[in-house]
């Protein structure tokens, strides 16, 4: 069992407790998640940092990079210590002009879990989450093939648990007829709010819920109301966001991303802000 006095506790993907504020590790390539990062020494140490400070949820894909992340995961933190959990996605690989084309075959979603499981050098993969969509968002395309294929490697032994990413409340709703999953991975923030009811009917059934771009992404959060709830509080608007999503549900998992030990320690401090309910509700505004 997970003790911690990080914001907002632990949650329980299947077997694996971690804490609900997590790392996501896609700042640590190179710009627009492609390449080495500019400062090698600088993305160790922002790994170990997040392990020092007690997180185990950290969110990777071997897209990011390609292979960039997992290999810096690897070299900061392996062997892993007992209760670190990463998880990882496949779906898409990256081409040479830094796109994220599809690769959701049965050849290459085997090849991506392989691929995963050696650049993290592990034998099992925590949690895979399926990515489903483009770069613009979900699509309502069948995803069963590609799932039916992680679930076949799931009897294989090679991933203990399942999830989607970018995913429709109807393919949501597809892959779990197929096999249980633990997780969905979808854009959501204070100014992207729908997946308002899918959350809601998560939190019932037990499912994690995972905001990617949980800050607004390569566009921060902009808005009046945050920034005043802020300056109330003498907080920085990021700070607030966070504090909300944590506050919003308790099956919301957080991985805000970055690439600097003072801004991730930022980051954990600042999703502990206490919100009143007069916050919530000017905060609840924006969406």
């Amino acid at each position: 069992m997970v003790t911690t006095s990080l914001p907002g506790g632990t949650w329980t993907l299947g077997d694996l407790t971690v804490t609900r504020f997590g790392y996501g590790a896609m700042q640590l390539a190179g710009p627009w998640v492609f390449g080495p990062p500019a400062d090698h020494r600088g993305a160790l140490d922002v790994l170990r940092e997040a392990v020092r400070l007690g997180i185990t949820h950290i969110d990777t894909s071997d897209a990011y990079g390609p292979h960039v992340t997992n290999q810096l995961i690897r070299e900061a933190l392996h062997p892993y210590p007992e209760g670190l959990h990463v998880v990882t996605k496949v779906g898409a690989n990256r081409d040479a002009q830094g796109g994220w084309p599809p690769a959701r075959d049965p050849a290459s979603l085997r090849r991506s879990v392989h691929d995963n499981l050696r650049n993290l050098g592990v034998d099992v993969l925590d949690l895979v989450n399926l990515r489903l969509g483009d770069a613009q968002g979900p699509r309502p395309e069948p995803a069963a093939e590609a799932f039916e294929t992680l679930a076949g490697l799931q009897r294989e032994g090679l991933i203990r648990h399942l999830g989607v990413s970018n995913a429709t409340a109807g393919q949501i709703a597809e892959v779990r007829s197929i096999a249980p999953i633990v997780c969905v991975q979808n854009m959501y923030n204070l100014a992207h709010r729908q997946d308002d009811d899918l959350i809601d009917e998560l939190a019932a059934d037990g499912i994690a819920y995972v905001p990617f771009f949980p800050l607004g992404g390569f566009s921060p959060l902009q808005s009046s109301a945050l920034s005043a709830v802020a300056g109330r509080l003498g907080a920085s608007p990021m700070s607030v966001a966070l504090a909300w999503l944590l506050q919003r549900s308790p099956n919301i998992l957080l991985i805000p991303g970055t690439s600097s030990v003072a801004h991730l320690r930022e980051n954990v401090a600042g999703a502990g802000l206490g919100l009143s309910p007069a916050d919530l509700e000017e905060l609840s505004t924006i969406g």
